[in-house]
């Protein structure tokens, strides 16, 4: 497997830009900026001394409480060329929690198909890219619960998005992104008769999630259990031709 991999590996071209702050995250960031803005001018004047024990203490949680969020809302500029179609990147950071044959019926009725899952972590990038070229066939938000993103039930039972994906050579795929415990707020950026490309996202999930992948049950796959993986970079698997 490895050796195979490597072989698909030097297909890709990959370039890192710099990181910036996604899209998803500016109006968050910047009503919490005023919050604590305000919090800790009511500290600084209504304290005894200006600089005040209450005072400094709010001041180093707000400090890095923004902090947190502004690394949650990063978003990586990468970019990456192929010249194998054939190839399916990851669509999310995140550690691969479930690689297994399973039935699909939302879209596919029930046809086997090879699951993939990635459990992304609070830590984790939560921009989702789109993990083939192709043209978008379905997409679909689905109301749910908010079980820990890395049970199997939560695939099926969250809060959910599903997009299929009809790549260049025919395959068709679908990659659903789910709303864990933490996370209340999916956004798919995904339309009908759209094109999907790789380097552009699919969409953003707020806090602690999961994307499945879920491919034609002869792909060959290139990841591991607990494998970390690079939206966007690591390679998951190869369409069959």
């Amino acid at each position: 497997m490895k050796t195979t991999k490597a072989k698909f590996t030097k297909r890709i071209k990959i370039r890192n830009k710099r990181i910036r702050i996604h899209k998803e995250g500016l109006t968050i960031l910047v009503s919490f900026f005023i919050l604590l803005f305000a919090l800790n001018t009511m500290f600084y004047f209504l304290g005894e001394t200006r600089f005040n024990l209450g005072f400094i203490i709010n001041l180093a949680v707000s400090i890095a409480a923004f902090g947190f969020f502004m690394f949650f809302f990063r978003n990586p500029q990468r970019e990456t060329e192929i010249n194998d179609e054939g190839l399916v990147l990851a669509p999310a950071d995140g550690r691969v929690v479930v690689i297994e044959p399973t039935e699909e019926f939302e879209y596919f009725g029930g046809q086997k198909m090879m699951q993939v899952s990635i459990f992304m972590s609070v830590l984790s990038v939560h921009a989702n890219w789109y993990p083939v070229n192709g043209v978008v066939k379905y997409t679909k938000h689905h109301s749910g619960k908010h079980f820990v993103a890395y049970k199997p039930k939560s695939s099926t039972e969250n809060e959910h998005s599903s997009t299929v994906v009809e790549t260049d050579t025919g395959q068709e795929i679908l990659v659903r992104q789910i709303a864990g415990t933490l996370a209340r707020r999916i956004v798919t950026y995904a339309a009908v008769n759209h094109r999907s490309e790789i380097n552009h996202h699919l969409g953003f999930i707020k806090f602690g999630s999961r994307v499945d992948l879920f491919l034609p049950l002869d792909s060959q796959i290139f990841v591991e259990i607990n494998e970390h993986t690079k939206g966007n970079e690591t390679i998951i698997a190869r369409l069959p031709d």
